[in-house]
């Protein structure tokens, strides 16, 4: 644990984040929300978009002991994720690694792979698991694969 606290995953109202992550910084909270920059095809053409990359959540590091309150009751913010009665400790490691992959403000999506693809997972609590690919995930599936790495 750094001297700021831990990392814990906030729920924000949909299409809030930017305003959560505004409203937290007010009350000295530290947020990370890492968007998300590729290419999509808008009324037959193609298009860079920028987005979140967990829609509907952002990062926030603070000592619950604290700030709960504070930060549970933020404009923009739903709730505090918890698993039971204990919130959602996100690892210092996996920030980091998001972190680590931005460019310009963004974590930016190149096709690196096409469907039938073999690769294998070089990073994470999957590493050394080999798979094929099949397709790029949605932005509901990402923020599933944001809670398995967190519980």
């Amino acid at each position: 644990m750094s001297a700021a606290g831990d990392w814990y995953l906030v729920h924000t109202q949909p299409r809030h984040e930017c305003e959560a992550e505004q409203s937290l910084a007010r009350l000295g909270v530290e947020t990370f929300f890492p968007r998300l920059r590729q290419q999509r095809v808008i009324r037959r053409r193609p298009q860079v978009v920028t987005g979140p990359l967990f829609p509907g959540y952002v990062f926030a590091r603070f000592d619950p002991a604290t700030k709960w309150r504070a930060v549970n009751f933020a404009r923009g913010v739903t709730r505090i994720v918890v698993f039971g009665e204990t919130p959602a400790v996100v690892p210092d490691e996996l920030v980091a690694g998001i972190a680590a992959r931005m460019e310009d403000g963004a974590v930016v999506v190149r096709p690196r792979f096409s469907p039938g693809d073999r690769v294998r997972v070089t990073w994470g609590p999957l590493e050394g698991l080999e798979a094929v690919f099949e397709r790029e995930l949605s932005d509901q599936q990402r923020v599933v694969l944001l809670f398995q790495a967190v519980a």
